[in-house]
């Protein structure tokens, strides 16, 4: 299933979710353009290593800038077009809904921390990997998790594909996140069964722990409606 657009308005342009998707191509058109090597200089020195990280915990001489720093700066780094087309999708058609619920500030705390649960969660699944992480996926896990609680009755047109048939339908937003949920909890914990620590693969635990943040981050951020008192 494919999210095409949903039915909710805002209200205010939404701004933060433009200057993240702007930022998240700008580092990636950086990666693209650099040498090999230095592409891979920058990948090693941002983006988030589980070993690295658990030996700075750990007390290793790794430094804040090896160890804790790639847990947000990951965030900012695409493997690739697809990687990078389908999450900037998806944080525009969420985000910019949750960004008008909560307003720009809170909605760009509610990302960074999510990003950070998600790649805390990745880490404490993978604690001696030395496989580089990155992606916003996790941060954008917990803009749909926000989205889940928030506008649960949304209507989506999906694009679904059926053999060599293509059809579009609308589906309220809890049967596609909750779908998309499963999917990624039943996908971490096969790959956790049979997968080698040591390969590369899709951080599925990342996008838990992002939704999973995203729900009490929704809760805890979004503004309290004032009650009018009654006068006798």
């Amino acid at each position: 299933m494919i999210p095409l657009w949903d039915n909710i308005p805002r209200t205010r342009w939404p701004w933060i979710t433009l200057v993240l998707i702007a930022a998240n191509c700008f580092v990636f058109f950086q990666e693209l353009a650099a040498p090999p090597l230095a592409r891979e200089h920058l990948i090693m020195a941002f983006a988030m290593i589980p070993a690295r990280s658990t030996a700075f915990v750990t007390g290793a001489p790794v430094g804040f800038s090896g160890g804790i720093l790639p847990l947000f700066t990951s965030m900012f780094l695409h493997g690739g077009w697809m990687h990078l087309i389908g999450n900037m999708w998806f944080l525009w058609l969420f985000g910019d809904n949750v960004e008008d619920r909560i307003g720009h500030a809170r909605y760009l705390v509610l990302y960074l921390v999510g990003g950070l649960a998600g790649a805390l969660t990745h880490w404490s699944f993978n604690m001696t990997s030395d496989v580089p992480t990155l992606g916003a996926s996790g941060a954008i896990a917990a803009v749909m998790g926000a989205y889940l609680i928030t506008f649960p009755g949304a209507r989506i047109k999906t694009l679904i594909p059926i053999i060599i048939f293509i059809t579009t339908v609308e589906l309220p937003a809890y049967v596609i996140l909750l779908y998309w949920l499963v999917l990624q909890l039943l996908s971490g914990v096969a790959s956790v069964a049979v997968a080698d620590p040591m390969q590369g693969g899709v951080a599925f635990f990342a996008h838990v722990g992002g939704f999973a943040a995203g729900i009490p981050l929704m809760l805890l951020l979004r503004p309290r409606r004032r009650v009018r008192p009654v006068y006798w």
